[in-house]
């Protein structure tokens, strides 16, 4: 077999590791939140409240990525891709492998912020690795695949973590981890070649002042708060109550409007991916982007569409009873109807046009994601520097990945539910706009085309 084929196949992997252990976390948090029922503490004379500690099981992951950034970054640049990644792959098993015997708040942040650090680690060193890997007219392409194997992960994560949970408890689903994450570090190790190249002083310098990456940071930038919010609000919209402005949905609804979007941005992303190596990366970019901020601006409008186009207000999925296993998660509301189990969700005529824009937000984004990372990966590796290329691409995003819930939580208890969306839908279009403005400016009005 190709070698480059398997050591792409080995970085897939790594990314569907990577992206398993990622989904699952955050699927079992609220069962974290009940088992270690976090209370306000007192340290050095300061009270902390509970509601601050349940905060803390999050932000002490994103503040560990943020920290994590740049060191890693310039490692991958300065020494071996290869051995860091083998490096965190490792941190992440160990990681893993000590969240079941986690039993108290301050072991569980302390261990999440390690995850953080294995989960920045593992994203940015296959990342760099895939667009050093592929020739310059076939990064997107490949870059896509990789996304896409994430995006799989994290569908099969969601799903399989509440009913191994339902059914085992927390030790079962860090095993599978634990597993999957050894079978990436044994690929990586036995099949990916050492990355030989070698970047003296500090790229992220040099790359920060990169007149195509500032370009492109303009939008990504702005596009970070329309997906945090979009990407966030879309399952509460689905499952809060009325009186909250939501549609009060159970779980299964829920977790189908979240799966639809996933699926649609990992069955696509190959192929827009290699679109953008054809026909430009600026162009797909701007397409993208300005799809998903048309769309977020419809889905507060998914009760009328419904109601206009006469949808029922219930939805049936029938499973035979020898497929599904004696045991079904206890979230899910199902009746025993002969040899089916009939799956019952009390809805509303808004569910299928939710679920639909939802599948569509997907879309729209595989058009922007495949080709905005290329964009990184080219200018990295052009300068000498494809990690710290990733590094800021991470960073550019932070700010709206941390202000972002809380400007929605605002949104939706001061104004409406709609705002947010409202909102969120403005934030990506005034990035393209601005995008694209800089880009004709700065560039040419031939830009769009040729990048």
């Amino acid at each position: 077999m190709d070698d480059k084929r398997v050591q792409f196949w080995v970085l897939y992997l790594t990314r569907f590791a990577e992206g398993f252990g990622f989904i699952t976390l955050i699927t079992l948090l609220p069962y974290y939140i009940n088992s270690l029922d976090p209370s306000s503490t007192t340290v050095l004379g300061i009270t902390i409240s509970a509601g601050l500690i349940i905060g803390l099981y999050t932000t002490g992951f994103t503040l560990a990525q943020t920290v994590a950034v740049v060191p890693l970054a310039w490692a991958g640049d300065r020494f071996d891709k290869r051995l860091v990644l083998l490096i965190v792959l490792g941190v992440g098993i160990g990681v893993y492998a000590l969240f079941p015997i986690v039993d108290s708040s301050a072991s569980f942040i302390a261990i999440r912020a390690l995850q953080g650090i294995a989960v920045t680690g593992t994203g940015l060193m296959t990342l760099s690795l895939v667009g050093q890997i592929a020739d310059v007219g076939t990064r997107a392409n490949y870059i896509g695949k990789a996304n896409a194997a994430s995006f799989g992960a994290s569908i099969l994560g969601s799903i399989s973590a509440g009913t191994l949970y339902d059914a085992f408890g927390f030790g079962p689903i860090f095993l599978v981890i634990v597993c999957i994450m050894v079978v990436a570090w044994v690929g990586t190790f036995w099949y990916l070649n050492p990355d030989e190249t070698r970047i003296e002083g500090f790229p992220f310098s040099g790359l920060a002042l990169n007149r195509r990456i500032l370009t492109l940071s303009t939008f990504r930038f702005q596009y970070a708060f329309s997906v945090t919010l979009v990407r966030t609000w879309v399952p509460i919209f689905a499952g809060v109550s009325a009186s909250q402005g939501g549609l009060a949905y159970g779980g299964f609804a829920v977790a189908l409007t979240v799966v639809a979007e996933k699926f649609t941005n990992m069955c696509c992303q190959p192929f827009t991916g290699r679109l953008s190596d054809g026909y430009g990366r600026a162009l797909f970019v701007f397409a993208g982007g300005a799809a998903y901020g048309l769309i977020a601006l419809v889905v507060p409008l998914s009760p009328w569409l419904g109601t206009g186009l006469g949808f029922p207000a219930e939805l049936v999925v029938s499973i035979p009873t020898v497929l599904a296993g004696s045991t079904l998660p206890a979230w899910l509301p199902y009746d025993s109807i002969g040899d089916q189990l009939v799956l019952i969700g009390e809805v509303s005529p808004a569910f299928f046009p939710l679920v639909f824009l939802s599948g569509l937000l997907g879309i729209a984004d595989s058009f922007r994601e495949p080709a905005s990372m290329a964009l990184f990966a080219d200018e990295g590796t052009e300068e000498g520097g494809v990690a710290s290329s990733f590094g800021i691409r991470e960073l550019v995003w932070r700010p709206g990945s941390v202000i972002a819930p809380l400007l929605g939580g605002w949104l939706m208890v001061e104004l409406s539910m709609a705002s947010v969306f409202y909102v969120g839908g403005a934030f990506a279009l005034t990035g393209v706009t601005t995008f694209l403005v800089i880009l004709v400016h700065f560039h040419g009005r031939g830009a769009l085309l040729e990048w």
